[in-house]
């Protein structure tokens, strides 16, 4: 088995000033006890990149050198497998989207959506609940 987690779950890990920083930690500590494999996209750890250091998104910015550090942390792992686009891909994308509307914010979730059915990853980790409405992915919340 694997799975995948959203960039929300990555940036309370980081943001110390967020009340959910504490759930977000243990979480992915004890992910990393875990058999199964941690599958992630460069797209999440862009958006990790892009949103951890902007000083109007993130309460506290990370310096660039602290975020790819974190990056390069997670991908020292293991079970931590990066996924990438394959042949095919666009056509992966367009059955995932092609199921109902998908416009501005929603992109970028079915853009991992259709990169985690590509690479049959069927687990995703999120407190993003647009992700249910790709019915393939099985949804959790780890920080209620």
């Amino acid at each position: 088995m694997s799975y995948s987690v959203d960039v929300n779950i990555l940036l309370y890990a980081s943001d110390q000033g967020n009340s959910l920083h504490g759930p977000a930690i243990r979480f992915l500590e004890s992910r990393a006890q875990d058999a199964e494999l941690f599958c992630v996209g460069w797209s999440t750890l862009m958006a990790y990149l892009r949103i951890s250091t902007h000083p109007a998104i993130f309460s506290s910015p990370l310096s660039p050198d602290e975020a790819l550090g974190n990056i390069e942390t997670l991908l020292k792992l293991p079970r931590v497998r990066i996924l990438t686009e394959s042949e095919g891909f666009l056509d992966v994308y367009r059955e995932v989207a092609g199921r109902f509307p998908v416009r501005g914010n929603l992109v970028p979730d079915a853009h991992l959506a259709a990169l985690l059915r590509q690479h049959g990853v069927r687990k995703i980790y999120t407190t993003d609940t647009d992700f249910k409405k790709f019915e393939f992915l099985q949804v959790f919340n780890p920080l209620h």
